[in-house]
Protein backbone atom coordinates (compact mmCIF):
# COMPACT_ATOMS: atom_id res chain seq x y z
CA UNK A 1 0.00 0.00 0.00
CA UNK A 2 1.35 3.44 -0.88
CA UNK A 3 0.35 7.06 -0.51
CA UNK A 4 -2.65 8.42 -2.45
CA UNK A 5 -2.09 9.05 -6.16
CA UNK A 6 -0.09 12.23 -6.78
CA UNK A 7 -2.12 15.16 -7.99
CA UNK A 8 0.19 18.17 -8.39
CA UNK A 9 0.25 19.74 -11.86
CA UNK A 10 3.04 21.92 -13.19
CA UNK A 11 0.61 24.69 -14.12
CA UNK A 12 -0.89 24.99 -10.65
CA UNK A 13 0.28 27.26 -7.84
CA UNK A 14 1.01 24.23 -5.66
CA UNK A 15 3.01 22.60 -8.44
CA UNK A 16 5.07 25.73 -9.04
CA UNK A 17 5.61 26.19 -5.30
CA UNK A 18 6.77 22.59 -4.86
CA UNK A 19 9.18 23.01 -7.77
CA UNK A 20 10.49 26.23 -6.24
CA UNK A 21 11.17 24.51 -2.91
CA UNK A 22 12.95 21.57 -4.54
CA UNK A 23 15.07 23.75 -6.84
CA UNK A 24 16.16 26.19 -4.13
CA UNK A 25 17.02 23.33 -1.79
CA UNK A 26 19.10 21.36 -4.27
CA UNK A 27 20.68 24.65 -5.36
CA UNK A 28 22.05 25.14 -1.83
CA UNK A 29 23.67 21.72 -1.86
CA UNK A 30 25.12 22.15 -5.36
CA UNK A 31 26.37 25.64 -4.46
CA UNK A 32 28.27 24.39 -1.44
CA UNK A 33 29.71 21.51 -3.46
CA UNK A 34 31.28 23.84 -6.03
CA UNK A 35 32.01 27.16 -4.38
CA UNK A 36 34.05 26.01 -1.38
CA UNK A 37 37.03 25.14 -3.58
CA UNK A 38 37.14 28.78 -4.73
CA UNK A 39 37.23 29.94 -1.09
CA UNK A 40 40.01 27.59 0.07
CA UNK A 41 42.95 30.03 -0.31
CA UNK A 42 41.14 32.83 1.58
CA UNK A 43 39.80 30.73 4.43
CA UNK A 44 43.12 28.90 4.64
CA UNK A 45 45.00 32.17 5.08
CA UNK A 46 42.51 33.63 7.56
CA UNK A 47 42.24 30.47 9.69
CA UNK A 48 45.93 29.57 9.31
CA UNK A 49 44.96 26.18 7.88
CA UNK A 50 47.30 23.45 6.71
CA UNK A 51 46.76 21.39 3.56
CA UNK A 52 45.10 18.76 5.76
CA UNK A 53 42.68 21.41 7.05
CA UNK A 54 41.73 22.34 3.50
CA UNK A 55 41.31 18.67 2.60
CA UNK A 56 38.95 18.08 5.52
CA UNK A 57 36.99 21.24 4.69
CA UNK A 58 36.09 19.60 1.39
CA UNK A 59 36.03 15.97 2.50
CA UNK A 60 34.02 16.32 5.70
CA UNK A 61 31.08 17.44 3.58
CA UNK A 62 31.61 14.79 0.89
CA UNK A 63 32.05 12.02 3.44
CA UNK A 64 28.69 12.59 5.09
CA UNK A 65 26.91 12.94 1.76
CA UNK A 66 28.44 9.76 0.35
CA UNK A 67 27.84 7.70 3.48
CA UNK A 68 24.32 8.78 4.41
CA UNK A 69 22.49 9.86 1.24
CA UNK A 70 20.84 6.44 0.81
CA UNK A 71 19.78 6.42 4.46
CA UNK A 72 18.37 9.93 4.03
CA UNK A 73 16.17 8.72 1.19
CA UNK A 74 14.98 5.77 3.26
CA UNK A 75 14.10 8.01 6.21
CA UNK A 76 11.93 10.10 3.92
CA UNK A 77 10.14 7.04 2.57
CA UNK A 78 9.48 5.81 6.12
CA UNK A 79 8.67 8.94 8.12
CA UNK A 80 7.44 11.37 5.47
CA UNK A 81 9.31 12.86 2.54
CA UNK A 82 8.33 16.47 3.24
CA UNK A 83 9.11 16.11 6.94
CA UNK A 84 12.61 14.72 6.38
CA UNK A 85 13.19 17.19 3.53
CA UNK A 86 12.36 20.11 5.84
CA UNK A 87 14.52 18.66 8.60
CA UNK A 88 17.40 18.49 6.13
CA UNK A 89 16.86 22.09 4.99
CA UNK A 90 16.85 23.47 8.55
CA UNK A 91 19.80 21.29 9.55
CA UNK A 92 21.75 22.43 6.49
CA UNK A 93 21.00 26.10 7.18
CA UNK A 94 22.08 25.92 10.83
CA UNK A 95 25.27 24.10 9.87
CA UNK A 96 25.94 26.71 7.16
CA UNK A 97 25.75 29.50 9.74
CA UNK A 98 28.17 27.56 11.95
CA UNK A 99 30.53 27.25 8.98
CA UNK A 100 30.38 31.00 8.38
CA UNK A 101 31.08 31.76 12.06
CA UNK A 102 34.09 29.40 12.27
CA UNK A 103 37.07 30.81 14.17
CA UNK A 104 39.52 27.99 13.46
CA UNK A 105 39.93 25.01 11.17
CA UNK A 106 38.59 22.48 13.67
CA UNK A 107 35.37 24.45 14.06
CA UNK A 108 34.95 24.78 10.29
CA UNK A 109 35.59 21.08 9.60
CA UNK A 110 33.13 20.00 12.31
CA UNK A 111 30.49 22.34 10.86
CA UNK A 112 31.16 20.94 7.38
CA UNK A 113 30.51 17.44 8.70
CA UNK A 114 27.18 18.66 10.09
CA UNK A 115 26.40 20.42 6.81
CA UNK A 116 27.04 17.21 4.87
CA UNK A 117 24.68 15.31 7.17
CA UNK A 118 21.95 17.87 6.49
CA UNK A 119 22.66 17.55 2.78
CA UNK A 120 22.23 13.78 3.02
CA UNK A 121 18.68 14.33 4.33
CA UNK A 122 17.95 17.14 1.89
CA UNK A 123 19.40 15.82 -1.39
CA UNK A 124 17.19 12.75 -1.92
CA UNK A 125 14.19 14.66 -0.59
CA UNK A 126 14.43 17.44 -3.19
CA UNK A 127 13.79 14.87 -5.92
CA UNK A 128 11.52 12.44 -4.08
CA UNK A 129 8.93 15.14 -3.27
CA UNK A 130 8.60 15.71 -7.03
CA UNK A 131 8.50 12.01 -7.84
CA UNK A 132 5.85 11.34 -5.20
CA UNK A 133 3.85 14.57 -5.45
CA UNK A 134 3.29 15.23 -9.17
CA UNK A 135 0.72 13.67 -11.42
CA UNK A 136 2.34 11.02 -13.68
CA UNK A 137 1.57 13.10 -16.76
CA UNK A 138 3.54 16.06 -15.36
CA UNK A 139 6.25 14.24 -13.44
CA UNK A 140 8.76 14.12 -16.28
CA UNK A 141 8.34 17.82 -16.99
CA UNK A 142 8.73 18.68 -13.31
CA UNK A 143 11.89 16.62 -12.89
CA UNK A 144 13.32 18.05 -16.12
CA UNK A 145 12.69 21.59 -14.87
CA UNK A 146 14.27 20.73 -11.52
CA UNK A 147 17.32 19.24 -13.23
CA UNK A 148 17.80 22.17 -15.61
CA UNK A 149 17.41 24.96 -13.07
CA UNK A 150 19.47 23.12 -10.46
CA UNK A 151 22.18 22.87 -13.09
CA UNK A 152 21.99 26.62 -13.65
CA UNK A 153 22.62 27.14 -9.93
CA UNK A 154 25.68 24.92 -10.24
CA UNK A 155 26.98 27.06 -13.11
CA UNK A 156 26.32 30.32 -11.27
CA UNK A 157 27.69 29.06 -7.95
CA UNK A 158 31.41 29.73 -8.55
CA UNK A 159 30.63 33.19 -9.96
CA UNK A 160 28.40 34.12 -7.04
CA UNK A 161 30.88 32.66 -4.60
CA UNK A 162 33.82 34.44 -6.18
CA UNK A 163 31.97 37.76 -6.04
CA UNK A 164 31.00 37.22 -2.38
CA UNK A 165 34.58 36.28 -1.46
CA UNK A 166 36.10 39.31 -3.20
CA UNK A 167 33.43 41.78 -2.10
CA UNK A 168 32.58 40.63 1.42
CA UNK A 169 34.29 37.52 2.84
CA UNK A 170 34.54 33.78 2.31
CA UNK A 171 32.09 33.48 5.22
CA UNK A 172 29.25 34.75 3.02
CA UNK A 173 29.35 31.66 0.79
CA UNK A 174 27.82 29.94 3.82
CA UNK A 175 25.64 32.77 5.15
CA UNK A 176 23.88 33.07 1.77
CA UNK A 177 22.24 29.71 2.46
CA UNK A 178 20.15 31.18 5.28
CA UNK A 179 17.72 33.28 3.16
CA UNK A 180 17.55 30.44 0.62
CA UNK A 181 16.59 28.01 3.38
CA UNK A 182 13.90 30.36 4.69
CA UNK A 183 12.39 30.50 1.20
CA UNK A 184 12.46 26.70 0.94
CA UNK A 185 10.78 26.20 4.31
CA UNK A 186 8.01 28.71 3.57
CA UNK A 187 7.35 27.23 0.12
CA UNK A 188 7.41 23.65 1.41
CA UNK A 189 5.04 24.34 4.32
CA UNK A 190 2.59 26.04 1.98
CA UNK A 191 2.67 23.85 -1.11
CA UNK A 192 4.60 20.56 -0.79
CA UNK A 193 2.29 17.61 -0.01
CA UNK A 194 3.38 14.98 2.49
CA UNK A 195 3.94 11.44 1.24
CA UNK A 196 5.55 8.25 2.47
CA UNK A 197 5.81 4.55 1.75
CA UNK A 198 2.82 3.49 3.84
CA UNK A 199 3.76 -0.19 3.80
CA UNK A 200 7.23 0.54 5.21
CA UNK A 201 5.72 2.86 7.82
CA UNK A 202 3.14 0.26 8.85
CA UNK A 203 5.48 -2.72 9.12
CA UNK A 204 8.56 -0.86 10.30
CA UNK A 205 10.56 -2.51 7.55
CA UNK A 206 12.13 -0.91 4.52
CA UNK A 207 14.58 -2.37 2.08
CA UNK A 208 16.98 0.54 2.38
CA UNK A 209 16.47 1.55 6.01
CA UNK A 210 19.83 0.27 7.17
CA UNK A 211 21.57 2.29 9.88
CA UNK A 212 24.30 -0.30 10.41
CA UNK A 213 25.18 -0.25 6.73
CA UNK A 214 25.33 3.55 6.66
CA UNK A 215 27.54 3.72 9.76
CA UNK A 216 29.89 1.05 8.42
CA UNK A 217 30.10 2.90 5.11
CA UNK A 218 30.98 6.12 6.92
CA UNK A 219 33.59 4.32 9.05
CA UNK A 220 35.14 2.74 5.94
CA UNK A 221 35.39 6.02 4.02
CA UNK A 222 36.38 7.98 7.12
CA UNK A 223 39.14 5.59 8.18
CA UNK A 224 40.75 5.43 4.74
CA UNK A 225 40.38 9.18 4.23
CA UNK A 226 41.89 10.01 7.63
CA UNK A 227 44.88 7.76 6.96
CA UNK A 228 45.54 9.36 3.58
CA UNK A 229 45.23 12.93 4.87
CA UNK A 230 47.27 12.31 8.03
CA UNK A 231 50.08 10.37 6.33
CA UNK A 232 52.08 13.40 5.04
CA UNK A 233 52.38 14.86 8.54
CA UNK A 234 52.85 11.65 10.57
CA UNK A 235 54.43 9.32 8.02
CA UNK A 236 53.06 6.19 6.39
CA UNK A 237 54.49 4.03 9.20
CA UNK A 238 52.80 6.04 11.95
CA UNK A 239 50.69 3.84 14.30
CA UNK A 240 47.75 6.27 14.02
CA UNK A 241 47.86 6.14 10.21
CA UNK A 242 48.18 2.35 10.13
CA UNK A 243 45.41 1.78 12.68
CA UNK A 244 42.90 4.06 10.91
CA UNK A 245 43.75 2.53 7.54
CA UNK A 246 43.21 -0.98 8.90
CA UNK A 247 39.95 0.08 10.55
CA UNK A 248 38.76 1.56 7.25
CA UNK A 249 39.58 -1.57 5.27
CA UNK A 250 38.05 -3.80 7.96
CA UNK A 251 34.88 -1.71 7.85
CA UNK A 252 34.66 -2.31 4.10
CA UNK A 253 34.80 -6.08 4.68
CA UNK A 254 32.24 -5.99 7.50
CA UNK A 255 29.98 -3.73 5.42
CA UNK A 256 29.90 -6.32 2.62
CA UNK A 257 29.17 -9.16 5.07
CA UNK A 258 26.40 -7.21 6.83
CA UNK A 259 24.73 -6.14 3.60
CA UNK A 260 24.83 -9.70 2.26
CA UNK A 261 23.29 -11.03 5.47
CA UNK A 262 20.50 -8.43 5.54
CA UNK A 263 19.34 -9.49 2.09
CA UNK A 264 16.22 -7.62 1.02
CA UNK A 265 16.41 -5.09 3.87
CA UNK A 266 19.96 -4.01 3.05
CA UNK A 267 20.78 -0.43 2.14
CA UNK A 268 22.77 -1.88 -0.75
CA UNK A 269 21.45 -5.28 -1.94
CA UNK A 270 24.60 -7.19 -2.87
CA UNK A 271 22.67 -8.99 -5.62
CA UNK A 272 23.09 -5.85 -7.70
CA UNK A 273 26.72 -6.77 -8.20
CA UNK A 274 25.76 -10.01 -9.93
CA UNK A 275 25.55 -7.66 -12.90
CA UNK A 276 29.13 -7.29 -14.10
CA UNK A 277 28.11 -4.17 -16.00
CA UNK A 278 26.77 -2.49 -12.85
CA UNK A 279 29.99 -3.31 -10.99
CA UNK A 280 32.24 -2.04 -13.79
CA UNK A 281 30.23 1.15 -14.24
CA UNK A 282 30.60 2.02 -10.57
CA UNK A 283 34.36 1.42 -10.65
CA UNK A 284 34.42 3.67 -13.71
CA UNK A 285 32.42 6.27 -11.76
CA UNK A 286 34.90 6.30 -8.87
CA UNK A 287 37.84 6.69 -11.26
CA UNK A 288 36.36 9.51 -13.36
CA UNK A 289 34.93 11.48 -10.45
CA UNK A 290 38.21 11.10 -8.57
CA UNK A 291 39.86 12.90 -11.49
CA UNK A 292 37.17 15.60 -11.39
CA UNK A 293 37.44 16.09 -7.62
CA UNK A 294 41.23 16.24 -7.62
CA UNK A 295 41.33 18.65 -10.56
CA UNK A 296 38.84 21.14 -9.12
CA UNK A 297 40.53 21.06 -5.69
CA UNK A 298 43.97 21.91 -7.07
CA UNK A 299 42.86 24.31 -9.82
CA UNK A 300 41.06 26.73 -7.50
CA UNK A 301 44.00 27.03 -5.11
CA UNK A 302 46.60 27.19 -7.90
CA UNK A 303 44.87 29.94 -9.90
CA UNK A 304 44.74 32.19 -6.84
CA UNK A 305 48.01 31.41 -5.06
CA UNK A 306 50.30 30.95 -8.07
CA UNK A 307 48.67 32.60 -11.10
CA UNK A 308 47.44 35.50 -8.93
CA UNK A 309 43.79 35.59 -9.99
CA UNK A 310 40.93 36.91 -7.88
CA UNK A 311 38.30 34.58 -6.44
CA UNK A 312 35.77 35.88 -8.99
CA UNK A 313 37.98 35.12 -11.98
CA UNK A 314 38.81 31.71 -10.50
CA UNK A 315 35.09 31.01 -10.22
CA UNK A 316 34.64 32.05 -13.84
CA UNK A 317 37.32 29.60 -14.99
CA UNK A 318 35.15 26.47 -14.63
CA UNK A 319 31.86 27.96 -15.86
CA UNK A 320 32.40 26.76 -19.48
CA UNK A 321 32.68 23.22 -18.16
CA UNK A 322 29.30 23.45 -16.42
CA UNK A 323 27.64 25.14 -19.41
CA UNK A 324 28.86 22.35 -21.70
CA UNK A 325 27.41 19.78 -19.32
CA UNK A 326 24.04 21.55 -19.22
CA UNK A 327 23.79 21.98 -22.98
CA UNK A 328 25.46 18.80 -24.15
CA UNK A 329 24.31 16.14 -21.69
CA UNK A 330 20.88 15.56 -23.32
CA UNK A 331 22.58 15.12 -26.70
CA UNK A 332 25.17 12.78 -25.22
CA UNK A 333 22.40 10.74 -23.62
CA UNK A 334 20.57 10.49 -26.94
CA UNK A 335 23.80 9.43 -28.69
CA UNK A 336 24.42 6.73 -26.09
CA UNK A 337 20.88 5.43 -26.55
CA UNK A 338 21.55 5.01 -30.28
CA UNK A 339 25.05 3.54 -30.29
CA UNK A 340 25.51 2.22 -26.76
CA UNK A 341 27.64 3.62 -23.92
CA UNK A 342 31.02 2.10 -24.79
CA UNK A 343 32.17 4.70 -27.32
CA UNK A 344 31.12 7.82 -25.33
CA UNK A 345 32.56 6.40 -22.11
CA UNK A 346 35.81 5.60 -23.89
CA UNK A 347 36.26 8.79 -25.91
CA UNK A 348 35.00 11.19 -23.22
CA UNK A 349 37.74 10.48 -20.65
CA UNK A 350 40.43 10.70 -23.34
CA UNK A 351 39.24 14.19 -24.36
CA UNK A 352 39.01 15.25 -20.71
CA UNK A 353 42.56 13.96 -20.07
CA UNK A 354 43.83 16.02 -23.02
CA UNK A 355 42.26 19.09 -21.39
CA UNK A 356 44.10 18.43 -18.12
CA UNK A 357 47.41 18.02 -19.91
CA UNK A 358 46.85 21.41 -21.54
CA UNK A 359 46.08 22.97 -18.16
CA UNK A 360 49.36 21.70 -16.70
CA UNK A 361 51.11 24.43 -18.75
CA UNK A 362 49.26 27.29 -17.03
CA UNK A 363 51.68 29.51 -15.09
CA UNK A 364 52.01 32.95 -13.48
CA UNK A 365 50.54 35.72 -15.61
CA UNK A 366 48.46 33.25 -17.62
CA UNK A 367 45.71 34.52 -19.91
CA UNK A 368 42.24 33.13 -19.31
CA UNK A 369 41.35 33.06 -23.01
CA UNK A 370 44.61 31.62 -24.31
CA UNK A 371 45.90 29.43 -21.48
CA UNK A 372 42.93 28.32 -19.36
CA UNK A 373 39.81 28.31 -21.53
CA UNK A 374 41.01 25.71 -24.12
CA UNK A 375 41.91 23.16 -21.44
CA UNK A 376 38.74 23.71 -19.41
CA UNK A 377 36.64 23.46 -22.58
CA UNK A 378 38.25 20.16 -23.57
CA UNK A 379 37.79 18.80 -20.05
CA UNK A 380 34.14 19.88 -20.04
CA UNK A 381 33.52 18.39 -23.48
CA UNK A 382 34.95 15.08 -22.33
CA UNK A 383 32.82 15.05 -19.17
CA UNK A 384 29.75 15.86 -21.28
CA UNK A 385 30.25 12.61 -23.18
CA UNK A 386 30.43 10.74 -19.87
CA UNK A 387 27.80 11.98 -17.41
CA UNK A 388 24.46 11.23 -19.09
CA UNK A 389 25.53 7.92 -20.73
CA UNK A 390 26.95 6.77 -17.39
CA UNK A 391 23.73 7.49 -15.49
CA UNK A 392 21.58 5.84 -18.14
CA UNK A 393 23.83 2.77 -18.27
CA UNK A 394 23.83 2.34 -14.48
CA UNK A 395 20.02 2.35 -14.41
CA UNK A 396 19.85 0.04 -17.42
CA UNK A 397 22.16 -2.50 -15.78
CA UNK A 398 19.71 -3.46 -13.02
CA UNK A 399 16.03 -4.28 -12.60
CA UNK A 400 13.62 -1.34 -12.67
CA UNK A 401 12.66 -2.05 -9.05
CA UNK A 402 16.26 -1.33 -8.03
CA UNK A 403 16.49 1.93 -9.99
CA UNK A 404 16.41 4.11 -6.88
CA UNK A 405 19.08 2.28 -4.91
CA UNK A 406 21.26 1.86 -8.02
CA UNK A 407 21.10 5.58 -8.75
CA UNK A 408 21.77 6.41 -5.10
CA UNK A 409 24.77 4.10 -4.91
CA UNK A 410 26.21 5.53 -8.10
CA UNK A 411 25.77 9.03 -6.66
CA UNK A 412 27.60 7.90 -3.52
CA UNK A 413 30.34 6.32 -5.66
CA UNK A 414 30.91 9.62 -7.46
CA UNK A 415 31.24 11.50 -4.17
CA UNK A 416 33.52 8.81 -2.76
CA UNK A 417 35.77 9.13 -5.80
CA UNK A 418 36.15 12.87 -5.24
CA UNK A 419 36.67 12.38 -1.52
CA UNK A 420 39.45 9.81 -1.98
CA UNK A 421 41.18 11.92 -4.63
CA UNK A 422 41.27 15.01 -2.43
CA UNK A 423 42.62 12.84 0.39
CA UNK A 424 45.26 10.98 -1.65
CA UNK A 425 46.61 13.46 -4.20
CA UNK A 426 48.44 15.81 -1.81
CA UNK A 427 50.21 12.74 -0.39
CA UNK A 428 51.11 11.50 -3.87
CA UNK A 429 52.51 14.86 -5.02
CA UNK A 430 54.24 15.78 -1.75
CA UNK A 431 52.10 18.73 -0.67
CA UNK A 432 51.64 19.17 3.08
CA UNK A 433 51.62 21.73 5.87
CA UNK A 434 51.38 25.24 4.45
CA UNK A 435 52.91 24.23 1.11
CA UNK A 436 49.86 25.55 -0.73
CA UNK A 437 51.01 29.09 0.23
CA UNK A 438 54.44 28.57 -1.38
CA UNK A 439 54.33 29.16 -5.12
CA UNK A 440 57.09 26.77 -6.07
CA UNK A 441 55.81 23.86 -4.00
CA UNK A 442 52.23 24.40 -5.12
CA UNK A 443 53.20 24.67 -8.80
CA UNK A 444 55.05 21.34 -8.68
CA UNK A 445 52.17 19.70 -6.80
CA UNK A 446 49.59 21.10 -9.24
CA UNK A 447 51.37 19.72 -12.29
CA UNK A 448 51.83 16.36 -10.60
CA UNK A 449 48.19 16.21 -9.47
CA UNK A 450 46.87 16.96 -12.96
CA UNK A 451 49.12 14.24 -14.38
CA UNK A 452 47.62 11.77 -11.89
CA UNK A 453 44.10 12.93 -12.78
CA UNK A 454 44.80 12.53 -16.49
CA UNK A 455 46.10 9.03 -15.77
CA UNK A 456 42.89 8.17 -13.91
CA UNK A 457 40.82 9.35 -16.88
CA UNK A 458 42.86 7.27 -19.31
CA UNK A 459 42.48 4.24 -17.02
CA UNK A 460 38.71 4.84 -17.11
CA UNK A 461 38.82 4.95 -20.91
CA UNK A 462 40.59 1.58 -21.03
CA UNK A 463 38.07 0.13 -18.57
CA UNK A 464 35.19 1.32 -20.74
CA UNK A 465 36.71 0.08 -23.99
CA UNK A 466 37.34 -3.41 -22.61
CA UNK A 467 34.49 -4.12 -20.19
CA UNK A 468 31.49 -1.84 -20.86
CA UNK A 469 28.75 -2.87 -23.27
CA UNK A 470 25.21 -1.80 -24.07
CA UNK A 471 22.76 -2.58 -21.21
CA UNK A 472 20.11 -5.16 -22.14
CA UNK A 473 16.88 -3.69 -23.50
CA UNK A 474 14.66 -4.98 -20.77
CA UNK A 475 13.82 -4.22 -17.18
CA UNK A 476 14.90 -7.55 -15.81
CA UNK A 477 18.51 -7.21 -14.82
CA UNK A 478 19.81 -8.77 -11.68
CA UNK A 479 17.44 -9.43 -8.87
Amino acid sequence: MTSPAPALRTGSAAGRGTLLAAILASGMVFLDSTVVNVALPRLGAELDATVAGLQWTVNGYLLMLAAFVLLGGALGDRFGRRRVFLLGVVWFAVASVLCGLAQDTGWLVAARFLQGAGGALLTPGSLSVLQAGFHPDDRGRAIGTWSGLSGVSTALGPLLGGWLIDTLSWRWIFFVNLPLAVGVVLAALRWVPESRDEEASRTGEGRRFDVAGALLGALALGGITYALIDAPARGLDSPAVLVTAVLGVAAVVVFVLVERRRGGTAMLPTGLFSSRLFSVLNVFTVVVYAALGGFTFFLAVYLQNVVGWSALLTGLATVPMTVLLLVGSPRAGALSARIGPRLPLTVGPVIAAAGLLLLRRVGPGASYWVDVLPGVTLFGAGLTLVVAPLTTSVLGAVSDRFAGVASGFNNAASRAGGLLAVAALPLLVGLSGTGYEQKGALADAYRGALAWCAGLLLAGAVLAAVLIHRPPKQSGGPA
